[in-house]
């Protein structure tokens, strides 16, 4: 049985960086394409960035562009998900999703984590 962990969420000011790690316990990343989402109060869910097996193919949302970058630690079979300048608007929970592609990751497929709340202060 996999298990999706997310972690590195907390409190952050407006302007700063934090980066969130996704891991799984029961499974090696390495064969499957991972991707993050967002959920904020009274919004429906976002997605964020995503990254393939290898770690050649990125996506990433329009309103992250240029400030999020998704990447792969195969070694330490992790995902990171580098936030810079974050904003208000980036106040959400975080949810890490395993897929066999991005592409599938983008249609809504894949095994999905609880989550790790960020919330940015202004």
């Amino acid at each position: 049985q996999v298990r999706i962990v997310e972690s590195g969420g907390g409190l952050v000011q407006a302007g700063n960086s934090l980066r969130l790690s996704c891991s799984a316990t029961g499974r090696t990343f390495s064969a499957f394409a991972i991707g993050w989402f967002r959920q904020a109060p009274g919004k429906e869910r976002e997605f964020v960035a995503a990254v393939s097996s290898t770690g050649t193919t990125t996506k990433y949302g329009d309103s992250v562009k240029g400030r999020f970058t998704i990447f792969r630690d195969t070694a330490n079979n992790t995902v990171y998900l580098e936030a810079n300048s974050v904003t208000p608007d980036d106040t959400a929970v975080y949810i890490c999703t395993v897929a066999h592609s991005v592409a599938g990751i983008l249609q809504g497929f894949g095994t999905s984590g609880q989550g790790t709340q960020v919330t940015v202060s202004s």
